[in-house]
């Protein structure tokens, strides 16, 4: 159940202990309830400070989106698929299988040196007329062309991740789930960029409490622009979810012939959408959060050494139809890095094949939320279909 913060234009609706939240996270949300077109804020249990907008925000605007809130991973979300396999079905050398993965899906920096076959990408039409519109873009992304089509497929670094899980308890004890985290990549960051910067130059947000608070406003034709972006690069990566799923199937079928895959489920957790609320037309911002529409099917990841759910929405209206997208961050990467050493990761994901080394401790579970307690802290937004644990994980 939330919370409701007054003392703002609109109420702070909030799935979290207020006094767990950290200041700096709470002067944010303070100052997003305050801006003249805020409708509504709701506010997720995995709740920590971002750059440009709170993580685990939901922000329902009139006529109005802020670009720095959307954030520069533009349609950053999950995908999962379940396979017929089983934990015994799976190869005794998973160090294999995970090579196998890093070898179809570039990550970190890298790209595929030719793009992937559109066909290789089932249930995933319309490239044609996808890219046909990437002419339409803003002019300062043009040159890129040939960079977004090679990403396509790519995973990245960060928070990013390919694993194998199995699932825990239930009927399906053993379970092998596939499941990934990534967004719109190089593409979506220069255009988010480049529309942040335009939106700071505007003089209605000349006195606004934070530069990254600066909105476009409807009617206008640098809100056109940003629209017509935005909605391209979330499509850009769901484009880039599905291609990566179709990649990650390939190389588990090699590794396990005979394996057949359920249908992915999949979903934004950065991203802008257009809903209504009180008879009202909103734009939603959720940062950090998924829709949890009655019935919605979501993922709520945990860290690289715990687990993850996938769940059901149950349609409530007060978080404007949304959830948690994850743990979230209890530590900063910086704190992380200085906390603690690849020993401690290591200790931390026993179990699981992955990279166990200083480029990923920022990474390490001890840096998240615990997982269960934020699924704990929304059973009124969402219900649990399954639980999921790691067993192989590829980080960017």
């Amino acid at each position: 159940m939330h919370a409701a913060l007054e003392g703002a234009r609109v109420p702070i609706r909030i799935w979290a202990d207020p006094a767990s939240v950290e200041e700096a996270a709470m002067r944010q949300l303070r100052n997003v309830a305050n801006l003249p077109w805020v409708h509504g804020l709701a506010v997720m249990p995995d709740v920590h400070y971002g750059k440009g907008a709170t993580v685990g925000s939901v922000i329902a605007m009139r006529d109005a989106v802020s670009p720095a809130a959307v954030g520069v991973d533009i349609g950053c979300g999950m995908s999962a698929v379940r396979t017929s396999l089983t934990a015994s079905d799976l190869p005794d050398d998973l160090g294999r299988l995970r090579r196998r993965i890093e070898s179809a899906v570039p990550v970190g920096f890298s790209m595929h040196k030719t793009p992937v076959d559109p066909a290789r990408v089932p249930g995933s039409g319309g490239w044609d007329r996808f890219w046909s519109a990437f002419g339409a873009l803003h002019p300062g992304v043009q040159n890129l062309r040939d960079r977004a089509r090679a990403q396509v497929g790519s995973l990245g670094g960060g928070n990013h991740f390919i694993e194998v899980c199995l699932e825990q308890g239930g009927a399906d004890e053993g379970r092998v789930w596939l499941m990934l985290h990534s967004g719109s990549r190089g593409i979506g960051n220069e255009l988010a960029k480049r529309h942040i910067d335009v939106a700071r130059s505007l003089p209605h947000n000349a006195d606004l409490p934070d530069r990254d608070l600066a909105v476009f406003v409807a009617g206008t034709p640098e809100m056109a622009a940003y629209r017509r972006d935005l909605f391209w690069a979330q499509d850009y990566a769901a484009r880039n979810r599905a291609t990566m799923v179709a990649l990650v199937q390939r190389a588990l079928a090699d590794e396990v012939p005979g394996v057949r895959f359920d249908e992915p489920i999949s979903c934004h957790h950065n991203y802008v959408a257009e809903e209504t609320y009180d008879g009202v037309d909103v734009l939603v911002t959720r940062k950090g959060a998924i829709r949890a529409g009655s019935g919605d099917l979501g993922i709520i990841p945990g860290s690289m050494g715990t687990g993850s759910y996938i769940v059901r929405g149950l349609g409530n209206e007060s978080s404007f139809l949304s959830a948690s997208h994850g743990a979230g961050r209890r530590m900063s990467r910086t704190k992380a890095r200085k906390t603690f050493t690849a020993a401690d990761l290591a200790a931390q994901t026993s179990g699981v094949e992955c990279r166990k080394d200083d480029g990923v401790v920022d990474e390490i579970p001890a840096a998240y939320k615990d997982i269960d307690s934020v699924i704990a802290a929304q059973t009124d937004l969402v219900e649990v279909v399954a639980h999921l644990k790691q067993v192989v994980c590829v980080k960017g």
